[in-house]
């Protein structure tokens, strides 16, 4: 790839990541009614947030045009609003959502306690961004109902939401929702770290900043989450001051680091669904055929597609050096296999075919 491509593709990634965050600080401030319901002591969440929108941003983009990131999202967005499918590809994409997605099959088909620890993780962590990031944002605030200092009153986006009794059921679970998901992060946790400590085959290939450190920062979040709880519920609000500095800087490291590690296949993930339907319409459209043996093994789109990527990265694999012909990835599996001892026994024999003391350099 050359030094302009490389610069232009950069140039756009930034610009979609400036785009973006600009975005997002927009929809705070009209969110927060021209910040009045912003609260300023939480100002440092608020730009961690930003950085890592940008963050999280420019690398999506750059991920996106890389040739074969490229060809699958053009490709799966064309094979979901195919007009002939696209109410089927609706329902097929909500029970994906939920199965594959919400429930983690694809987790728990490697092992029950290794889907149980994902879900767990990812639920956790899905419910405290719901409940964080609007109060952070002053999109959801809560005032006393006037006349009614036992009812609480809910604004979304400066509009009432509902009143609820502070002492009933349903404002006890609302205000410990961050309690709730931190358990189920801490069990995920520990479920992890139970897998890398006994799976050896895990244990020898994990790193350290892949591996161990987000499950380090998800744990320290979600327990100085619940000291806090702890500290004003039954400690008379002891070192609450303490703990509220360290749980910040717990949340702002991690909000900081997303977009390097591997929180980043949180974004990542979802693109699997339009693969999937990519791959449903190579299944149902026309099939290649080998050829050397002239059987169907592969969806024809992608074998094209296939050949397409690789010369765009450089590689080319025709099996001649003619200008129409065929390309390896024409050949079905079970046929490289043959043209690769064919190929072997070939150079075996021409080596052994020449004069004594004359080798191929």
């Amino acid at each position: 790839m050359s030094t302009a491509t490389v610069r232009s593709s950069r140039l756009r990634a930034v610009a979609w990541a400036l785009a973006i965050s600009a975005a997002l600080v927009v929809f705070i401030v009209l969110g927060s009614r021209n910040l009045a319901h912003f609260d300023a002591a939480l100002v440092g969440y608020t730009f961690a947030t930003l950085f890592a929108a940008f963050g999280i941003t420019y690398r999506y983009a750059m991920w996106l045009q890389r040739p074969p990131t490229r060809m699958y999202w053009r490709r799966g967005w064309q094979a979901f609003f195919a007009p002939r499918y696209f109410a089927q590809n609706l329902a097929v994409l909500a029970r994906r959502a939920v199965v594959e997605v919400g429930a983690n099959r694809f987790i728990f088909r490697r092992g029950i306690l290794r889907g149980a620890a994902h879900w767990a993780i990812m639920w956790g962590c899905t419910v405290a961004a719901a409940i964080t990031f609007p109060l952070v944002w002053g999109w959801i605030h809560f005032e006393t109902v006037p006349g009614k200092i036992d009812v609480y009153r809910t604004f979304v986006f400066g509009y009432p939401a509902g009143d609820f009794p502070i002492e009933s059921l349903y404002g006890f679970v609302v205000f410990h929702g961050l309690v709730w998901a931190s358990f189920l992060v801490i069990a995920g946790v520990l479920l992890a770290f139970r897998r890398r400590m006994l799976d050896h085959g895990a244990t020898s290939v994990q790193r350290f900043a892949e591996d161990i450190l987000p499950l380090v920062l998800l744990l320290s979040i979600s327990v100085t989450g619940l000291m806090l709880t702890v500290s004003y519920t039954w400690m008379h609000g002891y070192a609450y001051s303490f703990l509220a500095i360290l749980h910040a800087i717990t949340v702002i490291f991690t909000m900081l680091f997303m977009p390097f590690g591997k929180f980043f296949h949180i974004f990542q993930r979802p693109a699997q669904l339009g693969v999937a339907f990519y791959k449903d319409a190579g299944e149902r459209g026309e099939q290649a055929r080998c050829v050397r043996c002239a059987r169907p093994f592969a969806s024809a789109t992608m074998i094209r597609d296939l050949m397409v990527v690789e010369r765009q990265l450089g590689f080319r694999y025709e099996l001649t050096s003619e200008p129409d012909a065929p390309h390896y990835q024409q050949a079905c599996p079970r046929c490289r296999r043959a043209l690769f001892g064919l190929a072997q026994a070939a150079a075996w024999t021409h080596e052994r075919g020449k004069p004594d003391g004359q080798t191929s350099s």
